[in-house]
């Protein structure tokens, strides 16, 4: 043990050097000895620091430490501890210590040695050289260094992920285990301009993974140098650009669309800038990509539809889309475009809203084949309306001398009931009832259509008008039987009686007529709650499926073998509207072959 006075003290420990910091202390903490080191790291000269407490060095936070370790060493302990001090000037230090006792020759604590380093440029750069690491280490990015003999030195978490070596199997191997044999050449044109210090930006290169899977990445390759500036060695930072070239490839479709489009593709700033203009929005407005982007939207809007503007700018920036927005729009030349909008908000990748995007379908077609439509219809309707008063018209004309005709053979028939001519006589009232009737029909049709059939709903016994009509019929056919088992139950409903009659009788001679020679027609009535409902039923030819549904439209004729049937495709139609004006509901079933059934219902008369 090395033993020297120090102010009539035995200093027992390491002897101090120039470069190293000595301090030495009283047991009352004073301080004794200061030596330039000290002076130069902590800024106090030694004639400022002898005699003054150590706490100058320490900061409020650091001294209880440091008195707690004086403690400690006023014991007899000896301690090397690393702690944060403070210069003259307030600036924070890091200090190794290796601190004793000094002790007289009878082995009595006498004071503290304090020789310390100056470690805070190595806490720095270990600080530095950590979070480098860990920056390297979380890389989404393969960040590889390598000898300048193409040794692989180091080797990232992203570097696995991309080429499929851990770094076991990386480090140490030579750089050409990620380079195609067609590439080796790419590497010495790198390593050329490495050497010479020069830094290799974003180039777009291939490289083989360890699956062997081409990856396309962009290297950034710089050179490492020493502190005395020499190059020792490469870092290499790779990005796969695979989805880059996938982004840049469907951008490159996307703008092809929209400039192919036959559509004005538009998009737009918040505040109304035009950003884009496709191909078509020159065609459609006249005016070029030139002359459109950084112009306001308004360049294309009427001065009378400004506010549109106004209003779809609020709906974008709540996020809402506006499909097919019908409105108008002005060209360069001054004409009006009839226009379909659909407008989209624009996000950033953030999600915030940054624009708008505008597709214009030009509908000036369209609108016009629409007035031209309206035009039509609205021609149509006056021809109707024309065609109906004619028909009201020529109708009621016919009805007059044809009432006088059949009066006049109805008495001429009497006078010839044993004249051998008087079979001529009855063709003839068999073809004037025909018309009677085509003429009625005829009326009710125009009537219909013209909004004006009328009712006069009474309150009668449904059951009784059947029996009535079936005992009237049946004496107009001797080869059919038709079949009705009158219920005792009255069937009351309030309904026009003699519109009534005339569905009745037609659903039942169209059974007779569209049956065979022979063959019953069954008919039916029964009364659910407040409904009353009735069927009739033939064994006659049938109907196709397909022309179920049209049998009910104005002058529809079956197809098929009932085509050969006369018939004026209005009776059905008729029976159809008058139940539909009575609140009710008139369809058939029907197979052909088998027969028919036409159903129709009516609501029930209240009771009282």
């Amino acid at each position: 043990m090395k033993i020297q006075k120090l102010d009539n003290m035995a200093v027992e420990g390491n002897s101090s050097y120039p470069s190293e910091i000595s301090i030495g202390l009283k047991t009352d903490r004073s301080i004794f000895i200061w030596n330039k080191a000290a002076e130069n790291i902590f800024g106090y000269l030694a004639i400022e620091a002898v005699g003054q407490d150590i706490s100058i060095i320490f900061s409020e936070n650091n001294f209880p430490r440091e008195k707690k370790m004086l403690e400690n060493i006023l014991e007899g302990d000896s301690f090397q501890y690393e702690i944060c001090c403070k210069t003259k000037l307030g600036e924070r230090i890091c200090v190794l210590f290796n601190a004793s006792p000094i002790m007289d020759k009878m082995g009595k604590v006498m004071g503290i040695s304090k020789i310390a380093t100056d470690v805070t440029d190595q806490n720095e750069m270990e600080k530095k050289i950590a979070t480098l690491a860990s920056i390297v280490d979380s890389s989404d990015d393969a960040i590889i260094s390598k000898t300048l003999n193409g040794i692989i030195t180091s080797w990232n978490r992203s570097a696995t992920k991309m080429f499929g070596y851990t770094e076991d199997e990386a480090i140490g191997r030579h750089i050409s285990l990620l380079i195609p044999p067609e590439s080796v050449v790419e590497e010495e044109l790198i390593m050329e301009n490495i050497i010479k210090g020069e830094k290799i930006d974003h180039f777009e290169t291939a490289r083989i993974a360890k699956d062997g899977t081409e990856k396309f990445i962009s290297l950034t390759v710089s050179p490492i140098k020493n502190r005395k500036g020499d190059v020792i060695g490469v870092s290499k930072i790779a990005r796969d650009i695979a989805d880059k070239d996938q982004q840049d490839e469907k951008q490159a479709i996307l703008a092809a669309i929209v400039n192919s489009s036959d559509d004005a593709i538009i998009s737009k700033t918040l505040q109304g800038i035009i950003t884009s203009w496709n191909q078509a929005a020159f065609k459609m407005f006249g005016y070029t990509e030139e002359e459109a982007i950084g112009k306001h939207i308004s360049l294309i809007i009427p001065k009378d539809r400004l506010d549109e503007e106004t209003k779809i700018i609020e709906s974008l920036s709540r996020g809402e889309k506006i499909d097919h927005f019908e409105t108008i729009r002005i060209a360069k030349n001054g004409a009006l475009r009839d226009i379909s909008l659909t407008i989209s908000p624009i996000r950033g990748r953030r999600g915030k809203i940054i624009g708008a995007s505008k597709i214009a379908r030009d509908i000036s077609m369209r609108k016009e084949a629409e007035k031209q439509r309206q035009n039509y219809t609205k021609r149509l309707q006056e021809l109707n309306k024309y065609k109906d008063e004619f028909m009201v018209m020529a109708s009621h004309e016919l009805k007059t001398p044809l009432t006088v005709i059949m009066a006049n053979l109805q008495v001429l028939h009497e006078m010839m009931e044993n004249d051998p001519h008087l079979i001529l006589l009855e063709k003839v009232l068999k073809q004037v009832n025909k018309l009677s009737k085509l003429i009625s029909n005829l009326l009710n049709v125009s009537k219909i259509e013209a909004g004006q059939l009328e009712l006069n709903p009474t309150k009668f016994d449904l059951n009784e008008l059947l029996a009535e009509l079936i005992d009237n019929l049946q004496q107009t056919t001797k080869d059919h039987k038709i079949i009705y088992a009158k219920k005792q139950r009255k069937l009351m409903i309030n309904a026009d009686r003699e519109k009534i009659e005339q569905v009745v009788i037609n659903l039942i001679s169209n059974a007779i007529k569209y049956s065979r020679e022979t063959g019953r027609i069954i008919v039916n009535a029964t009364q659910n709650t407040d409904v009353v409902r009735v069927n009739v039923k033939d064994e006659g030819i049938g109907i196709p499926k397909e022309d179920l549904e049209n049998i009910f439209l104005r002058f529809f004729r079956v197809s098929g073998s009932a085509s050969s049937y006369s018939g004026s495709g209005v009776g059905l139609y008729i029976s159809s509207e008058i139940i539909k004006n009575h609140g009710g509901k008139l369809w058939a079933e029907s197979e052909i072959g088998k027969g028919s059934v036409f159903n129709f219902s009516l609501p029930a008369a209240k009771e009282e």
